[in-house]
């Protein structure tokens, strides 16, 4: 079977540091943290008081009010920034085959917000179950994809990949998949969060998970630093537009860049921890190089994983020697999570928007809030801390690693005919 070739023809973005996709750019090669103290709840008895927020987003100015009142924070998150991917895409769906345009969503968790107050107020009653109508349909994983489908008439396949923080990376891959096999000639494609709540919040921090780097929210997130201390909560979005090559050169789209591989594996370790040695990273990094038919020595950037946790950046680095041996130290890595924190199952389609935009633009996002070494981390592995550089970027690999020992990695290279 020959595959098909996929591209990426739309991006659209609303993450904690930027509400579209040329706003996100701007901030991430310009160091730009978005972590401060949370307003959208009383932390006072929290341990961890400050996040990644969303900023400036109104869910009643986008969507009318009585919608937005229907929807979880994830699936408005989700639906402003396919808007945007539509847009940018010059997608009119009247010209299209509907039949053959899919949804792939990914999320971690979905509407917990939805459950936590709803929860709440029935603890709050005498014990009837005065539910909202609405309870079920705002909280269900699957239902971000749906209302894309039902938005835009797309009648292609329609789920949502639950992987913890892998979803939205496995979300490509499985739409990446569908398109070269000649099952579907466009996917709406990527993943949203929003569990910057009591719940989400206070979960995280039950597990010693979260940084509480509550004196210096900006600089809590920290990957590969030797004080770091945990990860900083994230939400938002990404949706990426992944498109059959020859149909998007047919209707003359604007193309950033081509998908050429995915690889998915399992730690099979522990429920939380990720694997000491790294073994199921170094699986899943092999397996997409495989899948994309490249050599290890053809990736010139990672979009690492890097959570900025004490125990879950060692292992990835690990990975990444075992991979890649020397030609470790001719790639650039970096952790944009440094700036939008960890957008659990967005991370994966945000963090794939900054690798496709380095490969666009030439650019390599820094790892921010770099201060002291780790001894732990060989030297000559090039962080970008701190900085954004200039560089070719060819090719390029993101990783998203979850809970469950859940990995997947996708690979991006800039397009020739």
């Amino acid at each position: 079977m020959e595959f098909k070739r996929v591209v990426i023809t739309g991006l659209g973005a609303l993450t904690p540091i930027g509400n579209s996709v040329p706003e996100y750019w701007e901030a991430l090669i310009n160091g730009v943290s978005g972590a401060a103290p949370i307003k959208s709840f009383d932390t006072s008895k929290f341990k961890t008081k400050f996040a990644c927020e969303v900023k400036g987003f109104d869910a009643d100015a986008f969507l009318g009010r009585k919608d937005a009142r229907k929807l979880d924070p994830f699936v408005q998150y989700a639906l402003y920034s396919t808007a945007e991917a539509v847009a940018d895409a010059g997608l009119d769906f009247d010209k299209l085959d509907t039949s053959r345009i899919g949804v792939i969503w990914g999320s971690g968790i979905g509407g917990l917000k939805t459950f936590l107050d709803e929860i709440v107020n029935f603890a709050k009653g005498d014990g009837t179950p005065h539910i909202n109508p609405f309870f079920i349909p705002r909280m269900i994983a699957d239902i971000a994809p749906g209302h894309i489908s039902i938005k835009y008439g797309l009648r292609g396949p329609n789920f949502t990949t639950v992987s913890a923080c892998a979803s939205s990376n496995n979300a490509l891959i499985d739409a990446f998949n569908y398109i070269r096999m000649g099952k579907a000639n466009m996917f709406v494609t990527g993943g949203s969060e929003a569990i910057i709540n009591e719940a989400g919040i206070g979960g995280f921090n039950a597990m010693h998970a979260l940084s509480t780097r509550n004196d210096d929210p900006a600089t809590a997130s920290r990957p590969f630093d030797l004080d770091r201390d945990g990860f900083v909560a994230g939400e938002g979005a990404g949706t990426i537009i992944l498109e059959e090559y020859e149909h998007a050169k047919a209707r003359g789209a604007k193309i950033y860049a081509e998908m050429i591989g995915g690889g998915m594996s399992a730690d099979a370790y522990h429920m939380t921890a990720p694997h000491p040695e790294g073994l199921g990273a170094a699986l899943v990094m092999k397996e997409a190089l495989r899948d994309a038919g490249i050599e290890a020595s053809e990736i010139d950037y990672v979009n690492v994983h890097g959570t900025s946790t004490p125990i879950g950046d060692p292992q990835e680095i690990k990975a990444i020697q075992t991979v890649f041996g020397d030609h470790a130290y001719n790639i650039n890595i970096s952790s944009t999570k440094s700036m939008t924190g960890h957008l659990l199952g967005a991370a994966g389609a945000v963090e794939a928007i900054a690798t496709i935009l380095a490969i666009k633009n030439g650019i390599i996002p820094p790892t921010i809030n770099h201060f002291t070494d780790d001894p732990a981390f060989d030297p000559r592995i090039n962080f970008t801390f701190n900085k954004a550089q200039k560089r070719e970027v060819r090719t390029a690999q993101s990783n998203g690693f979850g809970f469950g020992g859940h990995n997947a990695s996708v690979i991006f290279r800039k397009l020739e005919d």
